[in-house]
């Protein structure tokens, strides 16, 4: 298992990065809101994505500390720095990283007023939350903490590399609701996991009867990390191969799931707008190359007793750490198990209400009076709403924007987000059509970019499209 976490992280180095929801979720000129509300009012006739151009996609960050925090310039001591925040940070928090490139999108409108899309993309997501009290205990020693359970079940990490394949259809109800679905397959290349862990870990002071004055106690441990397509990574040497092997698994060499996704966009008058959408509802059957490893039991530590034997020339001193490390390891025994196991996917949750306002035609005359005109608004504000639902809790962030079509080939969307992350997230995003090609650049978090370093979290998205309108 030594190796395991090596494999996991040169998983993040494959592709480019970026990724940012709430700036796209209902910037309906771009192919990709499809993606996130497979219910979206669709305008254009048929489109195409770029191969490894369509959709690049990033999120990373931390909710309760910046590298900033740490590694700013200042008088106080960095260990004075690293300890404020450990202490300031709670076992809710997490470190996280989810990335998505697309490889093939399409989609057309069929004459039954049907519009098909389809494709495939790759996706990494990870997140490891904060074990504030092994933290704790690995920084500060159990000297000041006797009697204090140090508790186990604060272990708690998932991983996942994928290819997603996706057909889906959208259709026009009536003047005011459209609906959506997706089918979607999943191909996992690799997958760990370790949550819902127990036990804790107690240091108090002996009674009479103990050998030492204090007593060290693993209580009732049983901590547990499952994985698929590590076992056959073991062997292979180098990062080439090992990216190689995985990346083999890919055309559904791994093991496999099913999922959906749902939508909908609702006119509940001219000038406002409902929309909403549930995304990989579904789950993975893990049966090919699944190696688990379970450590469970309780163990009193009283100590080591040093013994001084008279000792020959040559002879070695007794192992005391060895029968220590035997002795630990029959009481609480790491088994490794190889039985298949279902993981649900992190469902995905998007909500929008937004008001339009001032008539938008090709010649760009805009008539912020008359809504009786149409419903293509030339300036959009509203409230979105995305939950991402996690071990420990649903990960949410709520977003006010602004959303303005500046010409007919150009429109912009402003964003003020409110999330894990920090209060202050300002974010904008650009849609422009050249031709019949539609480009979109989106990133979040602007106000740091002054200083990335003071950053809980950095995004960027962006993506090249061929998109035919309607004539």
């Amino acid at each position: 298992m030594r190796n395991l976490f090596t494999y996991i992280f040169s998983l993040v180095g494959l592709f480019a990065f970026s990724q940012n929801k709430q700036i796209l979720y209902g910037f309906d000129d771009i192919p990709q809101s499809l993606m996130l509300n497979p219910g979206s009012e669709v305008t254009q006739k048929k489109h195409y994505g770029i191969p490894f151009l369509s959709q690049i996609h990033f999120n990373g960050g931390s909710s309760g500390v910046s590298a900033y925090d740490i590694f700013k310039d200042g008088n106080d001591n960095i260990n004075d720095r690293i300890t404020r925040q450990l202490f300031k940070m709670k076992h809710t928090d997490f470190f996280t990283a989810t990335q998505q490139l697309e490889l093939i999108n399409f989609g057309w409108r069929a004459k039954n007023e049907i519009y098909f899309s389809g494709g495939i993309y790759q996706e990494f997501d990870f997140i490891v939350y904060f074990p504030k009290d092994l933290a704790v205990l690995a920084w500060e020693g159990n000297r000041d903490y006797l009697d204090y359970p140090f508790d186990l079940g604060e272990i708690c990490t998932t991983g996942d590399f994928m290819t997603v394949y996706h057909f889906g259809l959208n259709k026009q109800i009536s003047d005011k609701l459209t609906v959506g679905g997706r089918l979607k397959l999943y191909s996992s290349m690799f997958s760990y996991r370790s949550v819902n862990n127990t036990g804790s870990f107690v240091t108090r002071l002996g009674d009479n009867d103990s050998e030492n004055i204090y007593e060290h106690i693993v209580q009732d441990a049983d901590v547990s990390v499952q994985t698929s397509g590590y076992a056959s990574l073991r062997d292979l040497d180098g990062a080439s191969q090992v990216t190689s092997e995985i990346l083999g698994r890919a055309f559904f060499g791994g093991n496999i799931g099913v999922g959906v996704d749902l939508g909908f966009t609702y006119d509940i008058n001219e000038a406002l707008t409902l929309s909403a959408s549930a995304l990989d509802v579904g789950a993975i059957f893990h049966s090919k190359d699944v190696e688990s490893y379970r450590a469970h039991g309780t163990y009193t530590l009283d100590g080591i007793n040093l013994i001084f034997p008279p000792l020959s020339e040559g002879d070695s001193t007794l192992p005391y750490y060895d029968d220590l490390e035997d002795e630990i390891e029959r009481e609480i025994p790491i088994d490794t198990l190889y039985n298949s196991y279902t993981q649900f996917r992190p469902v995905k949750i998007n909500a929008g209400l937004s008001y339009g306002f001032g008539r938008f035609n090709s010649s760009g005359a805009c008539d912020c009076l008359n809504m009786d005109g149409g419903t293509l608004h030339k300036q959009n504000v509203g409230l979105q709403f995305y939950a991402m639902l996690r071990p420990k809790g649903p990960q949410m962030a709520g977003t006010l924007f602004y959303h303005r079509r500046l010409t007919e080939y150009l429109s912009a969307k402003a964003t003020y987000t409110v999330d894990s992350y920090s209060f202050s997230n300002v974010g904008l995003g650009v849609s422009a059509d050249i031709g019949t090609v539609n480009f979109y650049l989106a990133a979040d978090n602007l106000i740091a970019y002054g200083n990335l370093a003071k950053a809980k979290s950095v995004s960027l998205q962006l993506g090249f499209n061929i998109v035919i309108d309607e004539e």
